[in-house]
């Protein structure tokens, strides 16, 4: 795994060197997946790495989470609260949806979290263009198979360099990098709402996702699931369709 990071390493360093730009951006949630990107960006661009902490509608648990990671790697960074301008854009959507009497209020709920993940992105790129960093994703091999993640939200990025990894390996990896035990160890959550935890959405664990991606035997139930996951999210995982000239 020391190995595996020393190339991930240098693979963002040559990807910014690649696109002309100084160094590279992440969003710190609070959760392992982000903290070890974290860590990682700072090895690659000691001086030209830099944390977005951006609480919207979130559990103030999950930005004490943030701050410890940013301690722990010592890497810069801001506090950029969007719960407010969330509010704003989201009751804007409802009002005049509802106006239309056809707000679909089980709908919704999805379509507030997704819409905080396509904040928290447009502010990263924002941040991003002024400093001219990379945006760098945060999903691992688990995450992305099944889709769990919002298109043009945490998804929508530049450099994705633990998509081949799966959740115990990104732990390991956390582990070496220094990552705060309290991190390593919490429940994964996207902090969509009270109480959601991804095993719990998904309807699977991620040992059992990463048994499936390593090609082990896991139970059927649980292959089905996953299987069922990965094809309604195959759309997350391509670029816009286009239809052949005609």
């Amino acid at each position: 795994m020391q190995e595996k990071i020393a190339k991930l390493i240098e693979w963002l360093q040559n990807q910014v060197k690649n696109a002309g730009l100084n160094g590279a951006i992440v969003g710190i949630s609070g959760g392992i997946d982000s903290a070890v990107v974290a860590h990682l960006i700072k090895r690659a661009f000691p001086e030209h790495s830099l944390g977005l902490i951006m609480p919207c509608k979130s559990n103030p648990k999950d930005q004490e989470d943030a701050l410890k990671v940013v301690k722990s790697c010592n890497i810069d960074y801001m506090v950029i609260d969007l719960t407010e301008t969330h509010e704003t854009l989201f009751h804007a959507i409802q009002k005049n949806i509802q106006a239309k009497n056809d707000w679909n209020e089980e709908a919704a709920r999805l379509g507030d979290a997704n819409t905080r993940a396509r904040l928290r992105m447009t502010t990263l790129y924002a941040v991003a263009n002024n400093y001219r960093y990379m945006v760098v994703g945060t999903d691992n091999a688990a995450e992305w198979y099944t889709g769990y993640f919002t298109k043009y939200g945490d998804g929508g990025v530049d450099l994705v360099p633990l998509v081949h990894f799966t959740k115990g390996e990104v732990r390991e990896m956390a582990k070496i990098l220094g990552v705060p035990d309290e991190v390593i160890n919490k429940a994964p959550s996207a902090g969509l709402w009270e109480g959601q935890t991804d095993e719990n959405e998904m309807g699977t664990t991620y040992d059992m996702i990463d048994k499936f991606l390593k090609g082990e035997e896991i139970p059927e139930k649980d292959k089905e699931i996953i299987e069922a996951l990965h094809r309604r999210s195959e759309h997350k995982r391509n670029l816009a369709a286009a239809p052949p000239k005609f």
